[in-house]
């Protein structure tokens, strides 16, 4: 049983719940260079350990909402938050390639299940509010994401790299004891599997979250290097393209939750589709590259909102019960990120790294023309 608490208790523990897993992997992305240069591995089998994040993320998502569905999400994402906890410090330390992969496995792990059972956790909470608020909620997982890379680079500079990790690990902590009773604990009764493959609206839903968070695979891993390869932009700007991407999209999940409440999820999502592909038309075609920062500006206003659009779909349609619906859509989602920079390298060997991405366009004017199929 969950206990008394307030709407706007749990809405706070439900912002606490995405903060979380951003922050933790944002502290990872700080720890990488460190950890490369302990195992003392070259470019290619870092990228092979770097799967394990993946791999462990992948796998955990489905049991995380079996899980979920039995026990409740409280004590999964309890049970989720502590793994991140415990995982973390380790990858600060680990000088075997086997260890580091084999706790970046745990790791991953521990994010994609809190990944999974947060969402679920967030479309019980804005059901009950009546309102638009799984955009904010998700601007909560980029603050964290913020925060934890400004914190660790800040606490690097005062103290040792295991010191300012378990500082993180602390206030992970004090983050997740104030909230954790605020989280949802029912337990879900139906009759038929807990997890299933995805059907109907469900997938059409879970292939729109792929090309939704392809798009952020993309800019992640991509985007750099369009502005240096395509633009000669030099290396130490090449960044400039991903922040402004990333900065535009916490900022319209901030305030997007007003624009659906206006527009309604249907609109948002066509009005996603088509800022998004602009964008992508505009950073590709555009110069100079300082002119083109605002496709970038326009992708991150456009996938802002697509996401958490499609989350509130899932969670309230009727075709499967929501567990099942948002551990397909988060795992599929979560797919276009591992698989988004691997079609765009494919892609790019054959048209080049223009043409890849005028497809990443192609597929948004698909999001845009989907809501006419997006019926619960």
């Amino acid at each position: 049983m969950t206990p008394v608490s307030s709407p706007r208790a749990q809405q706070h523990a439900t912002r606490a719940a995405f903060f979380i897993p951003g922050f933790a992997t944002a502290i990872w992305a700080t720890l990488v260079p460190f950890a490369k240069a302990r195992s003392g591995v070259d470019d290619a089998t870092l990228g092979l350990i770097l799967l394990g994040l993946g791999a462990g993320s992948l796998l955990a998502m489905p049991l995380a909402g079996v899980l979920a569905a039995r026990l409740g999400c409280r004590t999964v994402m309890i049970a989720t938050s502590a793994l991140i906890c415990l995982s973390l410090p380790w990858l600060a330390v680990a000088s075997s390639p086997w260890a580091l992969g084999a706790i970046l496995f745990v790791f991953g792990a521990g994010v994609g299940a809190m990944d999974c059972t947060m969402n679920v956790q967030a479309v019980v909470v804005e059901r009950e509010s009546r309102r638009a608020m799984m955009s904010g909620f998700h601007a909560f997982y980029s603050i964290g994401g913020f925060v934890g890379a400004a914190s660790t680079l800040l606490l690097g500079a005062w103290l040792p790299l295991l010191p300012a990790v378990l500082v993180g690990c602390a206030v992970m902590v004090l983050i997740a004891l104030p909230a954790l009773r605020h989280w949802r604990n029912e337990r879900v009764a139906h009759e038929g599997p807990f997890l299933a493959w995805p059907r109907g609206i469900v997938l059409f839903i879970s292939v729109l979250a792929f090309v939704a968070f392809l798009a952020e695979g993309t800019m992640l891993d991509w985007s750099a290097l369009l502005l240096t390869d395509v633009r000669g932009v030099v290396p130490t700007l090449a960044g400039l393209g991903y922040a402004a991407f990333a900065l535009s999209m916490t900022v319209a999940r901030l305030f997007g939750d007003r624009v659906v409440d206006h527009l309604g999820r249907h609109r948002a999502i066509v009005l996603g589709g088509l800022l998004g592909a602009a964008g992508v038309l505009v950073l590709t075609l555009v110069t100079p590259w300082q002119a083109s920062l605002v496709g970038y500006v326009m992708l991150g206003l456009g996938c802002a909102n697509v996401v958490p659009a499609l989350f509130s779909l899932a969670g309230n349609q009727t075709r499967m019960p929501e567990g099942v619906a948002i551990t397909a859509v988060t795992t599929l989602g979560y797919a276009g990120v591992l698989a988004g920079p691997v079609l765009i390298g494919f892609a790019a060997h054959h048209v080049g790294l223009v043409g890849a991405f005028i497809g990443v366009a192609v597929a948004f004017l698909g999001v845009a023309v989907s809501p006419r199929w997006l019926k619960a």
